[in-house]
């Protein structure tokens, strides 16, 4: 039973391997072959690395992947590194072959035909090493760009040279599509770090080694020295094999490559490689991967076997775009279907060209939307096709050194420059220096180059400066004819030459005079400015304003001087034997405020004491005389009145407090008028100078004639003068007799001439505001910074001030002349706080004491009142009652009544009327009215009565019947007589 059973089970083995066999024969013999086009130069470098990964690709996919119905079927064509090959050789595949795709060509100038070409017939055309940005302008849905933008890579060159701070560059790059699709991109990259490009080097794709190396020599005349290198590495190759040859590759040299040849650095000749010691490259950053190393094992392998004549071959980034490039395709023909791979057609006279007959791929579009969704990851990282193009971002900055390359750092759209390519420490965009590792830099250097230098053509740096007739101190030119030498000097002249001596390198230079041949001045300050815009001079070492306009044209370093245009104008002594010097101290508001508080004070007194204080009351001019002296006596603390309110006696403390400081700053400042000299300015305000028709001057040459324009000044009122001492004979004469009355100019030119006639003027006020006084480079000049820094240094140090004391002296007498004057006289505004707190406290009191009047004599003002009487006659009845003494005080309740002339203008005490309401009594003890008068206020009214306190003989004093009913005592004995009766005492 066992021998059946094996042999049954060895049959159902063979059985199902022959099935097995058969199926994969019969699938194999059904699959469809696609057309594909591959155009390649088969005599370059790239063409052959491309064609060599395109087959692996194809085998490699196809044995993973041996279920697939379709099968790619390659058509080579070589395009001969021309332009009308390959352009030829499209056509033919297209026209001809009926191909679904074209791989290729190799170059920007090839694609840019088949590009269109593609688009017409709807052929999706996948370029391996087209990098060119413009390529993409062309805006064809067929192109496919898998190969990374060289636009990519400008954001990480600028943040190089941002890095390093360099601020001029200078591209070199071959004149073709190549080479110029890049530039733009580029140049809007390093403008956003602020770096120039004041020239572009364009190397023709032919160009000889002389047509290079006299670029070069143009290149060395001038002052940059950053080069940023795009081009193809058999061109780059004979460009820095030249620039060694006549020394540019020395000390001071930065050369930046781009990816196009960094990428193939590693096919290089050792011989070229020498020549490019110390260069900077960017590369396509590779993820290393196991994938990837096998991989590079097993085409080294293949290589060498359809190649055994090439050695040393090195893999690049190049051959796996194409790997993953076949990949991809593949992919993408199996995804759009197995149908409709043929051509439509085009109907047309036979003598039309062959491509005006072209076809239309039938498969078209849906292979160009399959290869667009394509994503995968490949040998050369994510592919990933976006509008056409691979995604890939990351570069790898290396630096050549010896026979190979190091990595110098890492850039990333999100972190910039990073040491470590997987650093996490980065959360933000950083191009700090330090984030890159050390470079050897040209010249086997390892300090960094600064960027520049000064052309070596043998040539000094051209510093220009002015001839001028006057004010010496800052620049002065002398020419000694006996040796016919210059001499230059002055206080510009010295800080330059510190400045240029901080400089942390050497600079030659020399001073030419901006003079005609005669000797005399060649122009102002702004056609001395226009020749270094023109190249005539490198530089101005000058007293020269730093202003707006002149910015159009040249650089200026900092300031090293003040800013401001100032007025200058004779200063007066003050006459200090004037009669009337008592009243400057304070100013007329000031007086005015004070006298109107003296009498308010003096009233606000006598409101609080009239009624019970005698010093305050009596006879209208003695009231007004004792009202007006008493707050005026407090002055001297010399009062003799006694206060008895304490409302005036709150007021008095606060007024006595406001006169105390009135009085002491008073005499402080009339002590100043008196024993200091007080130098005071003749003019203190420009409008006035133009409201007067005064005249006024302004430096021989000067922008200060366009500021004094611009303010309306007449300008037949303008005079010039050249020098100090002109300017001071000016200013003496004055505006009336020949003179000016005036002069503006820039702090620092004033400043000269307040160092030796302080005593005669002053410094009123600043009218313009200017920067200051700078040095003046041409446009773009790298000098700046490094001049600016180094003006910060020397302007901070002991060195600027000794520079100061040598050309002006010690100012430190002349200090308060060279400050704006300012009155001396005491104003309201330092005092309205005091008279604020006293007018408050007064009307504080008197609304106190007026409530309080109110209150006690509401019956006499209220209760008796007709209501037929106006508003204007119970006002006037009101104060006819407080002009009355008030009894109920304490200072008269106890009072004795020694006389008649003791009663208030009672003149004489005669008999009553005989009326009923008035009784007279035969003795003086007994005198009552049983019945209270109603006053009634008539056209010929008298005033009211008023109350007395009446002793009797017996020394017992009356009080009045309103008083006796308030302390619940009705008098008896009452006498309410009105003011105007005669009343005799014994008779009542």
């Amino acid at each position: 039973m066992k021998i059946p059973t094996r042999i049954a089970f060895s049959f159902l083995f063979c059985f199902i391997i022959l099935s097995k066999s058969n199926f994969l024969a019969k699938a194999q013999n059904t699959t469809i072959s696609v057309n594909v086009g591959v155009i390649l130069d088969f005599d370059t470098w790239t063409g052959k690395m491309g064609l060599s990964c395109i087959n692996m690709a194809l085998a490699d996919f196809y044995a993973y992947n041996s279920y697939y119905k379709t099968r790619l079927f390659l058509s080579f064509r070589d395009s001969k590194s021309d332009v009308v090959e390959a352009a030829a050789a499209g056509v033919d595949l297209i026209k001809n072959v009926e191909v679904q795709a074209i791989i290729g060509p190799e170059s920007s100038m090839q694609a840019k035909f088949i590009i269109n070409l593609g688009k017409k017939a709807q052929v999706p055309i996948i370029a391996l090493s087209a990098t060119s940005p413009s390529l993409t302008s062309l805006q064809s849905p067929y192109f496919f760009q898998v190969t990374q933008n060289s636009s990519f890579q400008v954001k990480a060159i600028s943040a190089i040279v941002q890095a390093f701070g360099w601020r001029e560059v200078v591209p070199i790059y071959i004149d073709n599509e190549y080479g110029q699709g890049m530039i733009p991109f580029l140049i809007d990259a390093l403008q956003e770090v602020d770096a120039r490009v004041p020239y572009r080097s364009v190397i023709p794709p032919l160009a000889s080694d002389d047509q290079i190396g006299q670029e070069l020599y143009k290149l060395m005349t001038m002052q940059t020295r950053v080069f940023i290198v795009h081009m193809p590495s058999d061109v780059g190759s004979q460009l820095f094999t030249k620039a060694k040859e006549i020394g540019m590759m020395s000390e001071g040299y930065v050369w930046i490559m781009t990816n196009g040849m960094t990428n193939s650095i590693r096919s290089i000749e050792s011989s070229i490689h020498d020549s490019m010691q110390g260069v900077l490259g960017v590369k396509t950053y590779i993820p290393k991967t196991i994938e990837l190393e096998n991989f590079t094992l097993r085409w080294k392998t293949k290589f060498h076997q359809d190649n055994p004549n090439i050695l040393d071959v090195e893999l690049n980034v190049k051959g796996l775009w194409a790997y993953d490039a076949a990949l991809a395709l593949a992919r993408a023909v199996e995804k759009a279907g197995t149908t409709n791979f043929g051509f439509e057609s085009t109907t047309g006279s036979s003598n039309l060209t062959d491509l005006a007959t072209l076809g239309v791929s039938l498969n078209g579009p849906k292979l160009h939307q399959a290869l667009s969704n394509t994503r995968f990851v490949g040998l050369a990282g994510d592919f990933n096709l976006q509008n056409g193009q691979l995604q890939s971002s990351t570069f790898q900055i290396i630096n050549v050194n010896g026979n190979g390359q190091r990595g110098v750092a890492f850039w990333t759209p999100k972190n910039g420059l990073v040491r470590e390519f997987n650093s996490t420490n980065t959360s933000m965009y950083s191009i700090l220096r330090r984030n890159l590792g050390p470079v050897i830099w040209p010249g086997d250097s390892s300090s960094v180059p600064k960027g520049w230098e000064i052309p070596t053509n043998g040539k000094k740096l051209r510093v220009g400066v002015p001839v001028k007739d006057g004010f010496f101190e800052f620049v002065q030119v002398e020419h000694d004819a006996s040796t016919n030498t210059t001499n230059v000097k002055g206080y510009s002249i010295d800080i330059f030459e510190v400045v240029m001596k901080a400089l942390p390198y050497n600079v030659d230079y020399e001073f030419i005079p901006f003079a005609k041949p005669n000797g005399e001045s060649a122009g102002t300050y702004n056609d001395m400015v226009y020749q270094v815009y023109l190249g005539n001079f490198n530089a101005l070492a000058a007293d020269t304003t730093i202003i707006a306009n002149r910015t159009n044209y040249i650089d200026f370093t900092l300031p090293y001087t003040e800013s401001g245009v100032t007025m200058v104008v004779p200063i007066k002594d003050n006459d200090r034997n004037n009669a009337w010097v008592f009243l400057k101290p304070l100013t007329w508001d000031l007086w005015i405020t004070s006298g109107i508080f003296f009498v308010f004070i003096g009233f606000v007194v006598w409101v609080l004491e009239h009624r019970i204080n005698e010093d305050f009351r009596g006879p209208p001019s003695h009231e007004i005389g004792t009202s007006l002296w008493y707050p005026f006596s407090t002055m001297v603390f010399a009062q003799e009145e006694t206060l008895l309110s304490n409302l005036a006696r709150f007021v008095v403390i606060i007024w006595v407090f406001v006169v105390l400081i009135l009085t002491q700053n008073y005499t402080a400042s009339l002590t100043s008028l008196l024993t200091v000299q007080q130098l005071q300015p003749t003019v203190t305000d420009v409008d006035q100078l133009i409201k007067n028709g005064e005249y006024v001057g302004y430096q021989e040459g000067s922008y200060v004639l366009g500021i004094l324009e611009e303010m309306n000044f007449d300008p037949a009122k303008l005079r010039t003068y050249k020098s100090i001492e002109e300017c001071d004979e000016l200013l003496s004469k004055g505006s009336a007799n020949g003179g000016i009355a005036a002069a503006f100019d820039d702090i620092p030119c004033m400043n000269v001439l307040l160092s030796q006639y302080c005593s005669k003027y002053t410094m009123v006020q600043s009218i313009y505001k200017i920067d200051g006084l700078g040095f003046v480079f041409t446009k773009g000049s790298p000098l700046v910074s490094d001049v600016s820094r180094a003006i910060l240094n020397v302007t901070e140090g002991e060195k600027m001030k000794e520079i100061e004391k040598a050309w002006f002296g010690d100012q430190s007498n002349c200090l308060s002349s060279n400050t704006q004057v300012s009155s001396s006289c005491l104003s309201l505004d330092s005092f309205w706080g005091l008279f604020l707190i006293a007018g408050i406290a007064s009307l504080f009191a008197l609304i106190i004491s007026f409530s309080t009047f109110l209150y006690k004599e509401r019956r006499q003002i209220w209760i008796n009142f007709d209501s037929k009487n106006s508003i204007w006659k119970r006002i006037c009845h009101a104060l006819r009652i407080f002009d009355n003494k008030d009894l109920s005080s304490h200072t008269f309740r106890n009072k004795p009544l020694k006389d008649s002339g003791d009663i208030d203008n009672v003149q004489g005490i005669g008999t009553c009327d005989a009326s009923p309401n008035t009784c007279c009594l035969t003795s003086p003890i007994s005198c009552s009215v049983h019945t209270e008068p109603k006053f009634t206020f008539l056209e010929d009214s008298r005033t009211p009565s008023r109350e007395y306190f009446i002793p009797n003989p017996h020394g017992q004093t009356f009080l009045s019947a309103e008083d006796n009913e308030q302390v619940g005592h009705p008098n008896p004995f009452q006498v309410r007589c009105p003011r105007t009766q005669e009343i005799a005492l014994e008779k009542c």
